[in-house]
């Protein structure tokens, strides 16, 4: 089976699609003006969107596994994706009503919490899709090629948003000169409230060449009710094996660790550069541009090193210079650098927002290689015949378990009052996932046996 054609873009446009909930809602625009204009201030923001995260991560644990197994027993994928797409357009499209200082924003964080437990299930079954989509020893290659290709689409949206829809500070008019379309109002945040309905039309549309093109799993014999009977008879003999598939455990435990700080870094970056350095929503969009370019050529060339070295070598080396570039942005607020004064208020300094745009280019590149080598290295660690299952552990134990980056910045930053102290379990996070690394073992347990 060769690698390309329609099978293959068909599959990548699921990442071309869903990347805009992650660039342009969690991360560079919408998260910032929640934090910044509906909550009731930036620390409380960054707290109650932390928390939210946290919720739908919860409830996306409890069913991403299950749902993976059943999958597994039934064969198709895609009716699995379309169900949890819908899910996420209703939630992606509510966003809309997050008006500037309303009373009560739980109805956003919950529309919220409903989007993302959509777009990242559908994402379990998407991923489940990579041992079809290849030849196993150009995966590697596969997965960075379509992690760049969602990168760039989050470039294009972002652009697009920053150009056509979000004015730029102090102005009335957006990136390229114009006022907002569609008469926009800014001061009633009608910008990024329309990121939401941006987001949902964006995945409409560029889903479409996903259903009709990306390979699928042939249907299996047998009713519903047996897909589903036979599917948790899998899953509790899976979870009772795990200690007997050592490298497959320490991966997961590993990836949890890991994954969870990179998700914590896009869920806060944006809101961290909003409260620490003062910037607003073209500041941030503009970091988001440099984030995702950077993260495109990231992952394509964390790919070809996939190809040629494994994905383990890609993993370890990510996650040190990944910690490396967090801790330093730690250092840096509008007149400090590695915690060293640069610049007055009277004097400003442009050296803090030059090492943040330069922290921001070096997590993003080692952020799209390593999330593109990690799933690539569970394709090695699974057996073929229960990779939805297999991803669905994944979740579990990564995203799906998201709530641990996102609540421990919440509390550190609840308890410390500091966003600057609520980023450190961050950089705990992705000690531990290295360290757990060296029980990993390339091929996973069936080399072994």
């Amino acid at each position: 089976m060769k690698a390309g054609g329609k099978r293959l873009w068909g599959w990548m446009s699921f990442d071309w699609a869903n990347q805009p909930f992650h660039t342009v809602i969690t991360t560079f625009v919408f998260g910032p003006y929640f934090a910044s204009r509906v909550a009731e201030n930036v620390v409380v923001g960054q707290e109650i969107w932390g928390y939210a995260i946290a919720a739908g991560s919860v409830l996306m644990a409890l069913s991403a596994p299950v749902l993976g197994s059943v999958a597994d027993a039934q064969g198709p994928r895609k009716p699995w994706i379309l169900a949890f797409s819908l899910i996420y357009l209703v939630g992606v499209t509510g966003l809309w009503l997050a008006t500037p200082g309303m009373d009560d924003p739980l109805a956003v964080l919950v529309l919220l919490a409903v989007a993302l437990i959509g777009a990242e299930i559908a994402t379990v079954f998407v991923n489940s899709l990579l041992p079809e989509v290849g030849p196993h020893e150009e995966l590697g290659r596969i997965s960075g090629s379509g992690w760049a290709f969602g990168y760039w689409g989050g470039l294009v949206a972002l652009v697009i948003v920053l150009g056509l829809m979000t004015p730029a500070p102090g102005s009335d008019r957006t990136m390229l000169g114009i006022t907002p379309v569609f008469g926009l109002d800014a001061a009633q945040g009608e910008g990024a409230r329309a990121t939401g309905p941006f987001s949902a039309l964006w995945y409409v549309v560029f889903m479409v060449p996903f259903f009709l093109w990306s390979p699928d799993v042939k249907r299996r014999a047998g009713a519903t009710a047996d897909a589903v009977r036979e599917g948790l008879q899998n899953l509790k003999q899976t979870l009772a094996g795990l200690p007997s598939r050592p490298s497959l455990l320490a991966y997961l435990l590993a990836s949890m660790f890991y994954r969870d700080a990179i998700l914590g870094i896009g869920t806060f970056g944006g809101i961290y550069a909003s409260g620490v350095l003062g910037w607003g929503l073209f500041e941030i969009g503009v970091f988001g541009l440099v984030i995702l370019v950077f993260g495109a050529f990231g992952a394509w060339a964390g790919g070809l090193q996939d190809v040629r070295r494994g994905p383990k070598p890609v993993i370890l080396f990510n996650i040190v210079a990944l910690t490396v570039a967090t801790a330093a942005i730690m250092t840096i607020a509008p007149h400090e650098v590695l915690f060293i004064a640069v610049g007055t208020a009277e004097a400003p300094s442009s050296l803090p927002m030059i090492a943040f745009y330069v922290c921001g280019a070096v997590i993003g590149a080692t952020a799209g290689s390593l999330q593109a080598a990690s799933r690539t290295m569970l394709v090695h660690q699974a057996d073929r015949e229960r990779m939805a299952e297999a991803f669905g552990l994944y979740a579990l134990t990564g995203k799906a378990t998201s709530f641990i980056a996102p609540f421990l910045v919440a509390l550190a930053t609840g308890l410390s009052g500091s966003q600057r102290v609520g980023v450190v379990p961050i950089l705990a996070l992705l000690a531990v996932g290295l360290v757990l690394m060296a029980w990993v073992r390339p091929e996973g347990d069936r080399r072994e046996a």
